[in-house]
């Protein structure tokens, strides 16, 4: 991967540049799913955590937990969920916009004072394609999405997934990446493009 095709994963289409990581131990709790796909989510954390070389917790001494995953079929059932809209502010008119939009997904993501990530809320409405995704491949796309802060496009035309032998697994350029960003020797925020190149160079010397 050149160090141009990762600029372009954190170029927002704003065109600024902005590549955080996790500031703190990730601490996952999913609702609205059955146990079964519940350690599902929590096991594509764990491994998105163990190639990253970033560290998972019980629980988060500030949220209690810093990553929350609904699985819901309406978008309308997240407005009825006690609290969550002291969470996320303009909950109401946010759900109404992704419903128009006939979305499927969403992620939110907050920042301590540095600018790393302190928490994700992840939402995904299971509509008829989200049901044909297999709860391991959904899984493992969401984890991905939310190690890093990628741009809002990033996987608009290729996703970060691939298939080997029929199963979904993290594409080796994407986990390149994912590797690289972790690096204590990189920091953990970075606004400048030329982040990519220290991201390029680190890709190689962990090759």
């Amino acid at each position: 991967m050149t160090a141009d095709q990762i600029e372009a994963l954190f170029t927002r289409s704003d065109g600024s540049f902005l590549c955080a990581r996790w500031g703190r131990p990730i601490v996952p709790i999913v609702f609205g799913v059955e146990d079964e796909t519940l350690s599902m989510v929590k096991g594509a954390f764990e491994a998105v955590c163990a190639l990253s070389g970033h560290k998972m917790a019980e629980t988060d001494p500030e949220l209690g937990a810093n990553v929350m995953v609904f699985f819901f079929r309406d978008w309308a059932e997240l407005t009825q969920v006690p609290d969550l809209d002291r969470l996320v502010p303009d909950l109401a008119p946010l759900v109404q916009r992704l419903a128009a939009q006939d979305a499927n997904q969403y992620r939110i993501f907050r920042f301590d004072e540095d600018g790393a990530i302190r928490a994700s809320f992840i939402f995904i409405c299971m509509d008829t394609e989200m049901m044909k995704v297999p709860a391991e491949t959904l899984a493992l796309s969401q984890a991905v999405q939310t190690i890093l802060l990628w741009s809002d496009r990033a996987f608009t035309d290729a996703s970060p997934l691939a298939l080997a032998d029929g199963v979904a697994v993290l594409r080796p350029d994407i986990a390149g990446v994912i590797r690289a960003a972790y690096d204590p020797v990189l920091p953990a925020v970075a606004q400048d493009a030329s982040h990519a190149l220290r991201l390029s160079a680190r890709m190689e010397a962990l090759q």
